[in-house]
């Protein structure tokens, strides 16, 4: 290998390292202010997780270890899901 395609090949991965972080912490923030419904929510962290796995295909499981539970803490502390309102029954008085 070249000093030149050796260099090369670290700028691309500072480049998609970089790409990375803007990702997660993009996706992070935006988790974090709590404003978005917790289907638009996972929906933003499918995104996440389809741009990151595009930078790196083969890191999948480093995803799931590392990025994964980061979001789903995220989710349930920003995005709780809605509890369902029960109705009362009427009492037969």
């Amino acid at each position: 290998m070249t000093e030149e395609k050796a260099a090369a090949e670290v700028t691309e991965e500072s480049r998609r390292l970089r790409q990375l972080r803007m990702v997660v912490d993009f996706t992070a923030n935006v988790l974090a202010q709590g404003r978005l419904p917790r289907t638009e929510a996972e929906e933003l962290v499918a995104a996440a997780r389809r741009n990151v796995l595009q930078l790196f295909p083969d890191k999948e499981d480093t995803y799931e270890l590392i990025l994964a539970p980061r979001f789903a803490r995220l989710l349930d502390e920003y995005t709780p899901v809605a509890a369902q309102k029960v109705l009362p029954f009427r009492s037969r008085d």
